[in-house]
């Protein structure tokens, strides 16, 4: 069984972003972004989507950190793209359900007083739903110490442009919702705890359908 993995390239004037995924991976992760937040998330996602990891990210923070996350999050996509192949055998479509466990349902994830959903479909279409957060967006999820910092705190809407880039280039309909909370840390983590579960689901290889491709189409 081939191994699925990836390796990106992509320098820009705004980043200069290298990254290493292996989908059948332990958890492991290596991420270096300049933003400690953001790293964190990263973290967090490879250990719960089960992937292997390792990010380089150097970008222009000291004009604001949204472009580091925002093409983290397109390089992000390539690789699952690059690594998925023609997707022969996945399940495609990721709402948590992990076949190990049946008695797990969707991809609900709670952080504290926070609630979260994700369900996602590596179906070869990009598009984004992103629910129940504008009220937000605003807010700072991390404060820096001094206030020269302020420009690479990582924003909570930043959020949503990090799975926005992550669909566009992993091709993918990922459907994203906060079912209620209100502090941003715990917010954006469920958030992202809840995509790592969806997609682990989602890349699992299904040997009932093994060498097929999962669409009526024959190909995503």
């Amino acid at each position: 069984m081939s191994l699925r993995q990836a390796h990106i390239k992509r320098v820009t004037q705004e980043t200069r972003i290298e990254a290493r995924l292996q989908v059948d991976g332990t958890g492991r992760a290596d991420i270096r972004t300049g933003i400690p937040f953001f790293d964190h998330m990263l973290t967090l996602f490879a250990r719960h989507a089960v992937v292997d990891l390792k990010l380089r990210c150097r970008g222009d923070l000291e004009v604001d950190a949204h472009h580091t996350v925002e093409d983290c999050g397109l390089v992000l996509g390539q690789a699952f793209l690059q690594a998925l192949g023609d997707k022969k055998g996945i399940r495609r479509y990721g709402t948590g359900f992990d076949p190990r466990n049946p008695l797990w349902g969707e991809a609900y994830v709670p952080m504290d007083e926070c609630l979260a959903r994700c369900v996602i479909d590596f179906s070869g279409r990009p598009y984004l739903v992103f629910r129940g957060v504008k009220d937000l967006d605003y807010k700072k999820v991390t404060r820096p110490e001094r206030e020269q910092d302020m420009a690479c705190a990582f924003r909570f809407g930043l959020a949503r442009e990090f799975f926005q880039a992550f669909a566009n280039e992993g091709r993918c309909n990922l459907h994203l919702e906060l079912l209620y909370g209100q502090e941003p840390h715990h917010v954006v983590e469920a958030l992202f705890k809840a995509f790592a579960r969806a997609v682990d689901a989602a890349c699992q290889r299904d040997p009932r359908i093994a060498g097929q491709i999962p669409s009526t189409k024959g190909q995503l």
